[in-house]
């Protein structure tokens, strides 16, 4: 059988570090999301990647990946959603890949930032109700060349996988379940 991939493509490495990770409650997945963040900020050459939860109107870095140097965001940090790039590009008002964000900034298109940003991808992680979890998101503090299709594909890709770990599931309920009864298999049939 020929593969169309290599086992060190980073595609591979992240569907291992999530796909083979029990749900949310296991005690890995901290460190197989941080270890995902740190192949996408390699990979992607940005200088922060980090996972945002959205609740009660607020935006919460749960998961924060950034070079030595840079040190804008931490986890648990939190601000108004309204004020955040990542309510922009999940209601349509920023696109999900802006390779150089400073045109943005010079129209106050987007909110202002305390660092600068260059680059900017992001993508929301669904909850699967339709509703957003929050959004994977990367940025450089200067525009970077070359910043394509292809990353965000890879960003949405992460997401898609986080999702399935980082959302909540939803217990089922009395009213979910519709109850038949069960035939026996030695039973007459009704007509």
């Amino acid at each position: 059988m020929l593969l169309d991939y290599s086992p060190d493509d980073i595609d591979v490495r992240i569907a291992d570090l999530l796909v083979a990770t029990a749900d949310a409650s296991d005690d890995a997945l901290d460190a197989r999301v941080q270890e995902v963040l740190r192949l996408l900020r390699d990979r992607l050459a940005m200088d922060v990647v980090f996972v945002s939860r959205f609740e009660n109107g607020r935006r919460t870095f749960t998961h924060v990946e950034q070079a030595a140097n840079a040190t804008p965001i931490a986890p648990g940090q939190s601000d108004p959603l309204e004020e955040s790039w990542c309510q922009r590009v999940v209601d349509g008002r920023l696109p999900e890949l802006v390779a150089d964000a400073r045109p943005y900034v010079e129209r106050r298109a987007v909110p202002p930032a305390p660092f600068p940003i260059g680059s900017h991808l992001s993508t929301p992680v669904p909850a699967g109700d339709g509703q957003p979890l929050g959004t994977l998101c990367c940025f450089s503090f200067t525009p970077r060349e070359g910043v394509g299709t292809a990353d965000i594909k890879r960003l949405k890709y992460a997401a898609e996988l986080l999702s399935a770990k980082l959302a909540p599931k939803r217990r089922l309920t009395a009213d979910d379940m519709e109850l038949q009864p069960i035939e026996r298999a030695d039973a007459p049939r009704r007509a």
